[in-house]
């Protein structure tokens, strides 16, 4: 891989459900719905957009092809993308706990 997996972080909010989407090997179709179903309807991904973000993520090597056959592509996570997921989750927490505080600042000033 051409760059190291920290240079990709922070992922866009697209490119982040497409890899937790994969905590099981889908189809692109598999990571619209799933990605619907989790975020509660809050992201709807075109295929356009699933599409294009994956061939980008195979390009570096975050994921793999599982599986190709009458027209449907397989995708699973490699080690390297769930390193990169691992990396990001870990950065979500750490922005998160910074919120939290934030907001209790920002509350006791009301």
């Amino acid at each position: 891989m051409a760059k190291s997996i920290e240079s990709l972080i922070p992922l866009s909010e697209t490119a982040y459900y497409i890899l937790l989407s994969l905590n099981v090997p889908r189809h692109g179709y598999g990571i619209i719905k799933y990605v619907e179903k989790l975020t509660g309807s809050r992201i709807k991904l075109g295929s356009g957009t699933v599409y294009t973000t994956l061939g980008k993520m195979s390009k570096v090597k975050v994921i793999s092809v599982y599986q190709d056959r009458d027209r449907k592509t397989v995708y699973e996570l490699t080690v390297e993308g769930s390193k990169l997921l691992e990396l990001e989750i870990n950065r979500i927490k750490i922005v998160y706990k910074d919120t939290l505080y934030q907001e209790g600042l920002f509350n006791e000033q009301k």
